[in-house]
């Protein structure tokens, strides 16, 4: 069978319609499922207005499947040849200090055009487009180790959510699309990445306080034991979370879903697909509607570290692989591999 020929999407856009050309649009890119393609890019028009509340005007980077979720993927950040002229870049600086543009969505339109480049998950910065210094949101992923049922991930959100509220946060959740979960806050910008980072950690910190046996904070995966990993190095310049309503590269075609709190305890990952989705979103809204009248600041959390620091002697954690060593950094060395008497490799 010969391959369908292009289609044109009529994309709402700020000034009109605009018409997004979408090449081999049944292209199957979930085969378990078969979703296409083509019902990528009509799934992100029918979920638009919620979408680009959560992730437009931010950096985003692209993880992209030419030939499907079973086949090759790879990141996109620099942006790629054919950049529509509706779809803005801005300057980013990375961990290593180089700097190049990112891509931009301020329209559903430059986020289809995406799909046609083969993107299935949309990975936005927490920072805005003007700013990739003070992120506007602090993001706490909850991944659970082998051995934990959605339903544990669930009651640590919750323990979560009442910790955040304590420190005048207001926490807003959602899934993974995966067998974790997400809880987000809106912040000031009035704080660069790296205190933001050490606010996750006196979050995370006290959480496992709470919660010993049930959450960890250990970085090494051979420490974490069954436990549920408040990966706190997401919260790292250039690190990303898939974004609010973005589908995921897995089998049912799952997306990162908002939901309420109130109704987290009867969640099931697999309600939320790409083919799902809209009709849930029509019938109860979007979960995150009020979030940007929500912004608190992460000056009380960041009283967290500095508690951890001068009573506890708790310092800096350690960060991604491929960040150069940083001040007050412990070593980078396993723990089951760690020898007293050698340097750290990240010092070389």
């Amino acid at each position: 069978m010969s391959p369908a020929k292009a289609q044109v999407l009529e994309v709402p856009g700020p000034d009109g319609v605009r018409e997004v050309r979408v090449s081999s649009p049944d292209r199957v890119l979930w085969p378990d499922d078969g979703v296409t393609k083509l019902d990528l890019a009509q799934y992100l028009v029918a979920v638009a207005e919620p979408f680009l509340r959560a992730n437009a005007d931010r950096p985003v980077a692209l993880q992209r499947f030419p030939g499907g979720i079973d086949g090759e993927q790879f990141f996109s950040k620099n942006p790629p040849r054919g950049v529509p002229d509706y779809t803005r870049t801005t300057m980013c600086t990375y961990p290593s200090g180089r700097q190049h543009p990112q891509l931009v969505i301020d329209e559903i339109a430059s986020a289809v055009w995406m799909v046609q480049m083969n993107t299935i998950t949309f990975h936005p910065w927490p920072m805005r487009s003007d700013d990739n210094d003070n992120p506007d949101e602090l993001r706490i992923d909850l991944d659970p180790q082998p051995g934990r049922a959605f339903a544990d991930v669930v009651e640590a959100a919750l323990a979560l959510r009442e910790l955040m509220e304590s420190l005048s946060l207001t926490p807003w959740v959602k899934t993974s699309g995966s067998r974790g979960l997400h809880v987000y806050a809106r912040i000031e910008r009035t704080h660069e990445i790296l205190q933001v980072r050490h606010g996750v950690i006196g979050i995370a910190r006290e959480l496992e306080r709470r919660l010993p046996d049930l959450v960890t904070t250990a970085w090494w995966k051979e420490e974490r034991g069954e436990r549920i990993f408040v990966d706190f190095n997401q919260a790292c310049r250039d690190r990303t979370i898939a974004g609010a309503y973005s589908a995921r590269p897995l089998p049912g075609a799952p997306v990162s879903m908002p939901v309420p709190w109130s109704s987290l305890r009867d969640v099931a990952v697999s309600d939320y697909t790409v083919r799902t989705a809209p009709g849930i979103l029509a019938a109860d809204g979007d979960a995150w509607a009020g979030m940007d009248d929500a912004v608190g600041d992460v000056a009380t959390a960041l009283a967290l570290w500095d508690e951890d620091v001068q009573e506890r002697g708790l310092g800096e954690m350690p960060f991604p692989p491929d960040y150069p060593k940083m001040p007050g950094e412990p070593r980078r060395v396993q723990p089951s591999k760690k020898r007293n008497d050698l340097p750290d490799p990240a010092d070389r």
